[in-house]
């Protein structure tokens, strides 16, 4: 009875019904257009062509992984004479500039009495030998006690001592060049009075000159006494030298090594004072050198190259070992890589691409 009323009521609206097919119809098509582009999507992914790239095959050399540094030059030599006796200038032998030999005087001062006091300190040196004979020999005879031979003894010596001192302060007054230079300052004008310790010249040897730089505490045990260095100047000039001095207590306010370099300079034309590049190698390693065109950057910012193998994709950390005008160096890359070297800005890690070897 239920059933018949229901379909009394079916027949008494036939647009429920109507609408009821209309929507189950919208549903049947919807899943099929649904699956249809799913499956259009999927041959769509599976069909699409894989891309075309171009590699090199580079293989790795032994390479010098390098420093630059940079400092100034300084003199081989530098002194600062000052005077060793009180008195008046009274002769300047140089003028600034100039060059002078090991001995050379520089300047004069005034001697005073200083002739007469050698010449007495000498007078009492042969009063006080002879003096010392007589003891002596009459020590020797037993006629002479032992406290009077070692007055006349300790005479001698303070005789000996006295001429000593009295010469010593008569050279002091020729002021001397300590080694061969040049003049680089004076501090004293004729006429004028100096105290024992008032300076006199700068004294500078450039006849071989140290350029003074520092080296940062990774670097620092990789460097040796002796070992070469090549030195560029701002005109351009290059002079190869040697690391003669490396400091073993970093500085506290740049945790870094001073060290100097040596160079010869026979005819001076380097200066003191100027500013220099210092290139050293440090140790040997393996290295591809490629242009700089080929390198890329991954998603977290590491820098590296796309390599090949079995024609897929791999992104590949490096390290930059030195550069060049033509190129860089790289390591980490093995002794035999394929790089590519054309389409890798259009390909990622993991891509299945089609390679063509390019010819270098």
């Amino acid at each position: 009875m239920s059933r018949l009323s229901f379909f009394q009521f079916l027949s008494s609206k036939p647009y429920i019904l109507s609408l009821a097919i209309i929507f189950v119809l919208s549903i049947w098509l919807g899943l099929g257009t649904l699956i249809a582009e799913e499956n259009t999507l999927s041959n769509t992914l599976n069909d699409s062509p894989k891309a075309k790239v171009g590699f090199q095959t580079y293989t790795a050399q032994k390479v010098q992984k390098s420093i630059s540094l940079y400092g100034r030059t300084a003199p081989d030599k530098q002194a600062k004479l000052g005077a060793e006796i009180a008195g008046k200038i009274v002769e300047l032998a140089v003028d600034k500039g100039e060059a002078v030999i090991k001995g050379q005087v520089i300047a004069r001062i005034d001697k005073g009495d200083l002739d007469i006091q050698v010449e007495r300190a000498s007078a009492l040196l042969k009063v006080r030998e002879k003096e010392y004979k007589a003891v002596q020999s009459l020590k020797n005879k037993g006629l002479q006690g032992e406290v009077a031979f070692s007055k006349a003894q300790a005479d001698l010596i303070e005789a000996r001592a006295g001429l000593r001192n009295a010469k010593l302060a008569l050279a002091n007054t020729a002021v001397k060049a300590p080694f061969g230079g040049a003049i680089e300052r004076l501090y004293i004008e004729l006429g004028d009075f100096v105290s024992v310790g008032d300076p006199v010249a700068t004294l500078i040897d450039l006849r071989q000159i140290v350029i003074e730089a520092d080296v940062s505490e990774r670097h620092i045990q990789n460097l040796a006494l002796q070992q070469p260095a090549q030195v560029s100047f701002i005109d351009d000039n290059e002079v190869e030298g040697k690391v003669s001095y490396i400091s073993r207590v970093s500085s506290p306010e740049t945790n870094t090594f001073p060290i100097e370099i040596l160079l010869p300079n026979p005819q001076q034309k380097i200066p003191a004072g100027v500013s220099a590049e210092v290139k050293l190698n440090l140790y040997e390693q393996l290295a591809v050198k490629v242009t700089p065109a080929i390198l890329a950057l991954d998603e977290s910012g590491n820098l590296g190259v796309k390599t090949l193998t079995n024609e897929q994709v791999n992104f590949v950390p490096i390290k930059l070992v030195k550069a060049e005008q033509d190129g860089v160096w790289l390591t980490g890359l093995g002794e035999q890589v394929s790089i590519i070297t054309v389409g890798q800005g259009f390909v990622r890690h993991g891509d299945t691409v089609i390679a063509v070897e390019q010819k270098k």
